[in-house]
């Protein structure tokens, strides 16, 4: 090996060792491209492979793939070449391109079965794994997972070992099986006691497991074991995850500050890099934040054909289910109706953020409010039951009461119907009604939630003006009631009260006698109670609540109660 190239090799060495990857990347690229010009292939390998440790998750690339490959297709030594095949295809997955690591990863594991090196093997199966990520893998991740296990069951190699720990830890979040996270999150974190790279991913994903549990209080540590640990080892993603660690439980705590700012950090990233992933965990937090012009605007660049033509790959489902977040938060129905359209054949997945970095709930979830947003209530009523019943399985307090929450209000029809008739009451078990003015009147009114709504707008403009043949009390006579009311007994003040309703309107104004007014305050009370009545006599709840929450007079009104909320189906 030339002596300069070694000398940059072992000072790069020495930077990653210390957690300075910044430092070591440019040494490992100069080392690389002076050892393939002096046809040096074992220190061009040793050099390409170390540089692809560099790689961030959703970033550009550069020229790592193209020096990995450079070195690749001049190696004939066959573990060599495995690990260069190996290397592309987990670069090519983490700059957003799986289509390119497919083909490498199958060669790669190829040569290390025949090989019969299990660390090797072990290596591979991790590029395998990285390169089939997406959602209709899964059955296969599965299968590989298990082998790889199998293999680092008797080896000592800390990577091999955190390989197989990592994939069976992301494959337990993605079938929710808490007894099998539990055992690879105390894997890691043994491993972790004498590897600073494997402390860096026992920290973060103990986050994630937490942060799934409702178990808030551990994040500040967490971060700290975590930045602690990347400044000892060289993790090209540690700063990304330190991002996470702070943007998530601040999610979940109702921090919007931070997940304002934390927004902004995702956002300016995805921006430079062309990330989708990370401008989809922008929208989500700008959702947290707050800021529904801001999820929107989010949502908005992932419309027309950008949302379909995005590949099925590592995070596919993860972004439908945070654009759909933020789509919803900033009613973008046009992105709503995309992502549900994509998510709906994936309904009843769990959703990981790559690598486990953070758990997203399942895909029911924002399903159920999309589809509740665009009418399909069946569909909402089937998911949302689904999704609060896999959160309390798994203990996933923070979702399950953010669903409740969201989606707790009863929900209530109050529209028309086939043949002229309308459908009243519970969701699940509506009855029909005959058409009533009343019912037309008060579907104007839910329509229009704590907003007074003129008797006369409700009548509409068939009514004919026509003037009033004066007021119904005169201005002395009202003020001779108004001072009785201070002394009157309790009786007396009860019916000096209604007088005083019945011939006064807004303001306490007198009300005209046989004005277009009072003829359409009558007649839209009259049509109101009766409604009412027949609703009452159907449907008792729905009854009971529109008659306390329902004014009448020469405005009317429909106030939302907030300790009892429906969810009116119109």
């Amino acid at each position: 090996m030339n002596d300069d190239v070694r000398r940059l090799l072992d000072l790069a060495d020495g930077h990653a060792a210390a957690g300075r990857g910044a430092d070591a990347v440019p040494l490992y690229a100069e080392a690389t491209d002076r050892a393939l010009a002096a046809d040096d292939l074992p220190a061009a390998t040793r050099g390409a492979l170390a540089l692809a440790q560099g790689q961030r998750f959703d970033a550009t690339p550069g020229l790592i793939p193209a020096r990995l490959h450079d070195v690749y297709v001049r190696v004939e030594e066959p573990t060599a070449r495995a690990a260069l095949a190996a290397a592309l295809a987990r670069v090519w997955v983490y700059a957003s391109r799986p289509h390119r690591a497919v083909p490498f990863a199958a060669v790669a594991l190829e040569i290390a079965r025949e090989a019969g090196d299990p660390v090797l093997l072990a290596d591979c199966l991790d590029a395998t794994l990285t390169a089939h990520w997406g959602p209709d893998d899964l059955d296969r991740r599965r299968g590989w997972a298990q082998e790889l296990d199998d293999v680092v069951a008797h080896l000592r190699d800390p990577k091999a070992r955190l390989q197989a720990h990592l994939w069976g830890l992301t494959v337990a979040f993605e079938l929710l099986d808490l007894p099998r996270i539990h055992r690879n999150l105390r894997a890691l974190e043994d491993l972790g006691a004498g590897n600073a790279e494997a402390r860096f991913f026992a920290a973060s994903r103990r986050l994630a497991a937490d942060l799934m549990l409702g178990r808030l209080d551990t994040a500040a540590y967490l971060r700290e074991l975590a930045e602690d640990a990347a400044r000892q080892a060289f993790i090209a993603d540690g700063d990304g995850v330190r991002h996470a660690m702070t943007a998530y439980p601040a999610m979940l705590l109702g921090d919007r500050e931070t997940c304002a700012a934390e927004a902004d950090e995702f956002e300016e990233f995805a921006r430079a890099e062309g990330a989708p992933t990370v401008l989809a965990e922008a929208g989500l937090l700008w959702a947290a934040a707050g800021r529904a012009d801001r999820a929107a605007a989010v949502a908005g660049q992932f419309g027309g054909d950008t949302l379909a033509g995005l590949p099925a790959d590592m995070d596919w489902l993860l972004i439908l289910q945070c654009v759909l977040d933020a789509a919803l938060a900033g009613g973008v129905r046009e992105v709503v109706e995309s992502a549900v359209a994509l998510l709906t054949p994936y309904e009843n997945r769990s959703v990981v953020n790559a690598g486990a970095v953070m758990f997203h709930g399942v895909t029911d979830d924002p399903l159920s409010r999309g589809n509740a947003l665009l009418g399909n209530e069946t569909a909402a009523a089937r998911q949302r039951a689904r999704a609060l019943a896999t959160y309390r399985r798994i203990g996933a307090v923070w979702w399950r009461e953010r669903l409740e929450a969201q989606g707790g209000a009863t929900r209530m029809r109050l529209r028309p119907a086939d043949g002229g008739l309308w459908s009243v009451g519970p969701d699940a078990t509506p009855v029909t009604l005959p058409a009533m003015r009343g019912l037309e009147y008060l579907h104007h009114l839910l329509a229009r939630p704590g907003v007074d709504v003129a008797a006369l707008d409700l009548v509409g403009p068939q009514t004919v003006h026509q003037p009033g043949t004066g007021p119904s009390a005169d201005a002395k006579a009202l003020a001779a009631y108004r001072r009785r009311l201070a002394t009157a007994a309790p009786d007396e003040r009860a019916a000096i009260e209604a007088h005083l309703r019945s011939v006064t309107g807004l303001g306490g104004r007198a009300r005209e006698n046989g004005s277009n007014a009072e003829r359409a305050r009558v007649a839209v009370r009259k049509a109101i109670v009766a409604a009412l009545a027949k609703i009452a006599e159907c449907e008792p709840e729905a009854g009971r609540h529109l008659y306390t929450q329902v004014s009448t007079g020469a405005a009317c009104r429909y106030d939302p109660d907030p300790a009892a909320p429906i969810t009116w189906l119109l």
